[in-house]
C-alpha cells in the first residue's frame, strides 16, 4: 500500500466530516450565507500567502531538481491565486481592498498557517510534504463531490468549477505521486511523523471551513 492510500484510508472519516460540513453542502446548493462566503474568501487569501511560503520552503528542501521545479511552481500558483481572489471573488462579492487589509487572521487561519510555516521550516522534506498535502487533496475531492450536487445558477459555481476542474486534479495527482515516491524511501519513524502531519493539517482544513461557516473571529478576546 502506498503512503497516499494508507493516509487517505486512515483519515477517511475526517474527510467525510469535512465534506458534510454545512459550509460545503450549502455551497453546493447555492444557499450558503453570503457573509460566510466572504469571511471564507478573505481568510483564504491570507492563508494562500502562507501556503505559498511553505511550498517555497518545501522546494528548497526537495531531494531532486524535478521536485524543486514542482513545488516552486506550486508556490507561484498559490500566490497567483491569492492575488486573483482580489480581482475575482472579492470584487464580485463587494469585498474592498481596505476591508481585506483591515481584517486580521481568524483563530482558525492563524492556527493553520502557523502550523504549516513552522512545519516547513522545522521538519524534514517528507514531513513538510505530508503537511501540505491535505490542502491539495481535500479541496480536489470536495470539489469533485459537490460539483455533482451544484444547482443551476449557483452563485458559487466559479469556486466549485475551480476545484472540480481537470487542471487542478492533474496537479493534485502529480503531488500525490511525488509524495508516494518520497515516502517509499522513508524509514518507519519518518512515516509516522508524515501521518501525524497529514492528520493535523486535515483537522485544520475541517476547522477552517467550520470557522468560516460560523464566521468566528477571536471571540471573547477582541477587548483584550
Amino acid at each position: 500500500m502506498s503512503f497516499s492510500q494508507d493516509v487517505w484510508a486512515r483519515n477517511l472519516d475526517l474527510y467525510q466530516s469535512t465534506l458534510n460540513l454545512p459550509f460545503n453542502q450549502e455551497l453546493a446548493q447555492g444557499s450558503l450565507n453570503r457573509d460566510a462566503f466572504c469571511h471564507y474568501v478573505i481568510q483564504d487569501a491570507h492563508y494562500l500567502l502562507a501556503y505559498g511560503q511553505a511550498l517555497a520552503v518545501a522546494a528548497a528542501k526537495a531531494f531532486d531538481a524535478d521536485d524543486v521545479i514542482q513545488f516552486s511552481e506550486a508556490a507561484k500558483v498559490a500566490i497567483v491565486v491569492e492575488r486573483s481572489l482580489h480581482n475575482g471573488f472579492m470584487q464580485d462579492f463587494g469585498i474592498s481592498k481596505e476591508l481585506f487589509e483591515q481584517t486580521p487572521l481568524t483563530l482558525a487561519c492563524h492556527h493553520y498557517t502557523t502550523f504549516l510555516t513552522a512545519t516547513a521550516w522545522r521538519e524534514a522534506y517528507p514531513i513538510v510534504l505530508a503537511a501540505l498535502l491535505p490542502c491539495f487533496w481535500i479541496y480536489a475531492e470536495i470539489g469533485r463531490a459537490i460539483v455533482q450536487k451544484s444547482v443551476a445558477n449557483n452563485p458559487y459555481q466559479a469556486w466549485i468549477d475551480t476545484y472540480s476542474g481537470e487542471e487542478f486534479h492533474t496537479a493534485v495527482h502529480n503531488v500525490i505521486r511525488t509524495i508516494d515516491r518520497v515516502a517509499a524511501r522513508c524509514n518507519a519513524d519518518t512515516l509516522t511523523k508524515m501521518h501525524a502531519a497529514y492528520t493535523m493539517a486535515a483537522k485544520l482544513e475541517w476547522l477552517f471551513w467550520d470557522s468560516a461557516y460560523q464566521q468566528r473571529n477571536w471571540d471573547g478576546l477582541d477587548h483584550v
